[in-house]
């Protein structure tokens, strides 16, 4: 999911940087791999990629594509993740993705506030910008695919557990329950078998076995619940290139609604952190927001999900790390996850490839810790900036209409879709970063008093 949100008022330093490392970064990691075994008889590294996602089917292909002998483990081939399946601009290039992917280019957004005040977001971005919006299903089932193409073996089954090494450059011991075409595609029943590798990349999920096997920690998740409403076709046409967002108490205390378009329907969901028993009641309230849109909609599908809402304290021990939802790479305040999972599996791969130079040695846990070193170098500033920012205007009704005005301001339009769009630094103009600051405060103070207002009025 994403939202508007990830990168309102942020002040130049605090923005998505440029994504990619140093040449010298690359050529530390060139020449630790020249420290670690030789594999012996000439056999290429073996590494498990554990979850079929986009994080999944990222590290995956970069994986084969280096030489790495890959097994990626999938549950669910037909994964229909509740998730508003936004992506960057920059995605689709920088994965090659082709553009039948995208269901819908959304160019137009409508911030709804708590009180139904709309603002039309999308004046800034340029003719060829979009947001691209996928089903997840596709865009999962396409990069497994091609992850498949370069070399990697993918496997319909369930991951149990592992077992570490008991001796220095040992192999993990992968236990999961196999299916095949006749059987209930990860549901039920499989065949329990194993097999031995040399290092584990758990892209699993935010339930993910992985991050329980290694002792990762636990984290706080929100639920995600949507629905895919099927609406009647003159009502499509006015989410052609339109999403929407709501925010309130009502559809949630302290996330927001969505209703994103799809090729032949639209995702209407919510989520929520402190109140999940709620969320059904939540999901009615955006239905009821929404409801002179989406009038005479049948519902086609209900899904629910968690999503990780920060970082696990624990991301590698020995030859086992994770990435996307497993690792809790999930921003705040927008629930962005698509990008940044695709990307972390990606960063993983291509750090165990130089570690194990092409797959010809034993990668090490130091090689790992490279990549963490490198992705939260390039993205923790934003991950914090919008975890407060969400404590800030999440946090009540009146911060809310606060928040909503803002996003009617260009400026802040403009730097928060190129942020968004390129995940890149957006510098900043000096003259207008002081008057975003100032009107910044001046909507903050009206919220504060707003809420004593409304505060005066219920008791």
């Amino acid at each position: 999911m994403t939202s508007l949100s990830s990168a309102v008022a942020l002040p130049s330093s605090c923005r998505a940087r440029p994504a990619g490392g140093s040449r010298r970064a690359r050529m530390v990691v060139t020449r630790a791999a020249a420290s670690s075994p030789k594999l012996p008889n000439g056999r290429r590294l073996r590494v498990a990629v554990v979850g079929g996602g986009p994080a999944g089917g990222a590290a995956a292909e970069a994986l084969a594509k280096g030489g790495v002998e890959t097994v990626l483990i999938e549950r669910k081939m037909d994964n229909c993740k509740p998730c508003g399946g936004a992506i960057p601009l920059c995605m689709v290039s920088e994965f090659d993705l082709p553009l039948d992917l995208v269901d819908r280019k959304v160019r137009k957004m409508k911030m709804i506030s708590p009180s139904n005040v709309a603002v039309d977001i999308g004046r800034t971005l340029a003719p060829h910008e979009y947001i691209g919006m996928v089903r997840r299903e596709v865009l999962d089932a396409y990069l497994r695919s091609r992850a498949q193409s370069a070399g990697a073996e993918v496997v319909n089954g369930l991951f149990l557990r592992y077992e570490a090494p008991k001796e220095p450059n040992g192999s993990y011991v992968v236990h999961y329950n196999h299916y095949d075409s006749s059987s209930s595609n990860g549901k039920i029943g499989g065949e329990k078998r194993s097999f031995e590798v040399d290092a584990i990349v758990g892209a699993d999920g935010a339930n993910s076995r992985v991050a329980k096997d290694m002792g990762a920690g636990d984290y706080e998740y929100a639920i995600a619940f949507q629905e895919r409403v099927k609406i009647p076709d003159d009502k499509m046409v006015y989410y052609e290139e339109r999403a929407e967002m709501y925010v309130g108490d009502d559809v949630s205390p302290d996330f927001y609604g969505w209703v994103f378009p799809k090729c032949d329907h639209v995702a209407v969901g919510t989520g929520t952190v402190t109140h999940k028993a709620d969320i059904k009641k939540f999901q009615a309230a955006t239905r009821l927001r929404a409801k002179d849109k989406i009038e005479g909609g049948k519902i086609i599908r209900v899904e629910a999900h968690p999503i990780p809402e920060h970082p696990r304290p624990k991301r590698v021990s020995g030859r086992v790390t994770l990435v996307g939802d497993a690792a809790g790479y999930v921003t705040k305040c927008s629930g962005e996850g698509i990008y940044f999972a695709a990307k972390s599996g990606r960063m993983c791969a291509e750090a165990i490839v130089a570690g194990s130079a092409n797959g010809t040695r034993m990668v090490e846990e130091s090689d790992l810790r490279k990549y963490l070193a490198e992705f939260d170098r390039l993205y923790w500033p934003t991950y914090k900036v919008l975890d407060i920012l969400q404590k800030v205007f999440y946090r009540s009704n009146a911060a809310r209409e606060a928040f909503v005005e803002m996003c009617a301001d260009d400026y802040v339009q403009k730097m928060t879709f190129d942020s968004y769009l390129y995940k890149r630094v957006v510098p900043g103009n000096p003259l207008d970063d002081i008057k975003l600051a100032v009107n910044t405060i001046g909507s903050l103070v009206r919220a504060i008093a707003l809420r004593r207002e409304m505060e005066k009025v219920t008791l």
